[in-house]
């Protein structure tokens, strides 16, 4: 079965590639290193989707939302690097968000092992298309109606959001339909999926629903960690310097995201991050659009690639990315785990955020300088502001 798959996919991508070609073309004019994706339709936003993803795996948590107080530690460093624009990758949730909303990328992909991550990615799609205003997109999905004059809050603290939800209820009433314009509105975007598939996207929504700003995130098997954070806590996490960094902290950086999002330009992909094909697909598609990776997220996925033997191909695949000397791959260290503390732990952060050149990367591993897990979040680990 998989060898069909991925000759189909190679049709579909390489179909992709002429279409992003002719994208781009008529924005020429635009440096390289510049380069603007122009928005795709909801038939080529599909295809991109099919054609770069991988069958799914399996993971043993459900990853609604993050478990790293610490993720908005790195963007305070991201001006000082130059590390705007470019095309983003990342894995997981929402944070990426927050992340795309500091490094204004051109174009984005969110690459996780599960499908549901996919799925659930497709909800927030939905739920952004659904919400002009930042108050509304999180109204909408904790299933709790916005306030009248939601255009009248855009200049409103994320204090002042997470207050508003935090004192009104679930409403029955704006929950069905929502259920209708989610599903309408998913049904739009083209990708073919199963009655299974919707059912899951209601799942994840329900979950928003029932546990609100209390969700976390969850291990299956094992009981919630105390030092896992609620999505209260998530959204109102600072930078290293005490600025609010989550993208729904202001207007513009909600504006940022949800035009990505308008423009079919944050492109959800099943894979694995040491497969044989969707990282690697990626990069190759970034490279034909004439730009670069800027900003690659990890989480702490390399600990497992590395726990299962996979890391090598994982570093193989990250070395055919197009980069130039400012992407930066940031990753998620949790010293409780390995028992070992990180010379850049934050007091009070069990996860420890780490910013490290991607060329550094490729270099130190082709050189066969990572020998374990502690050289790779030790080598070339940049200094953070505010430490």
């Amino acid at each position: 079965m998989l060898e069909p798959m991925k000759s189909k996919s190679t049709r579909l991508l390489a179909s992709s590639f002429m279409l992003v070609a002719i994208a781009c073309a008529a924005s020429s004019e635009t440096p390289s290193a510049q380069t603007t994706h122009s928005a795709v339709g909801d038939t080529t936003f599909a295809r991109l989707v099919e054609a770069l993803s991988e069958p799914g795996g399996y993971f043993d948590t459900d990853n609604l939302i993050s478990n790293e107080t610490s993720y908005l530690h790195v963007v305070g460093k991201l001006p000082a690097l130059g590390v705007r624009g470019g095309a983003y990758i990342g894995v997981g949730p929402d944070q990426n968000f927050s992340y795309i909303a500091h490094v204004r990328p051109s174009v984005a992909f969110i690459i996780d092992i599960r499908r549901d991550n996919m799925l659930q990615h497709l909800l927030f799609k939905a739920l952004f298309h659904l919400s002009p205003t930042r108050v509304e997109y999180l109204s909408y999905l904790l299933g709790r109606p916005p306030p009248e004059d939601a255009a009248a809050w855009m200049g409103r603290s994320i204090d002042d959001l997470v207050e508003y939800v935090d004192g009104i209820g679930a409403d029955f009433a704006v929950i069905e339909r929502l259920r209708t314009d989610i599903r309408t509105t998913i049904d739009e975007f083209g990708l073919p999926l199963s009655e299974e598939d919707h059912a899951t996207i209601r799942q994840i929504h329900d979950a928003f629903i029932e546990d609100g700003l209390a969700l976390q995130f969850n291990s299956f098997g094992r009981r919630p960690q105390p030092y896992y954070p609620t999505f209260r806590q998530l959204l109102l996490e600072t930078d290293l310097a005490g600025n609010p960094g989550n993208f729904l902290a202001t207007g513009e950086a909600y504006g940022i995201v949800r035009n990505l999002q308008k423009k079919n330009l944050i492109i959800p992909v099943v894979g694995d991050l040491a497969g044989d094909h969707a990282l690697r697909a990626i990069g190759r598609y970034v490279e034909e659009a004439g730009d670069r990776v800027s900003f690659f997220y990890t989480s702490n996925v390399e600990f497992y690639l590395m726990r299962n033997g996979t890391f090598d191909r994982f570093a193989d695949n990250v070395a055919t990315l197009p980069t130039d000397e400012r992407s930066v791959i940031a990753r998620s260290y949790f010293g409780g785990m390995y028992r070992t503390r990180h010379p850049q732990a934050v007091r009070g952060h069990y996860s420890t955020q780490l910013l490290q050149p991607i060329r550094a990367l490729v270099d130190e591993h082709s050189s066969g300088g990572i020998r374990s897990y502690q050289d790779l979040v030790t080598k070339h680990s940049l200094e953070l502001q505010g430490r």
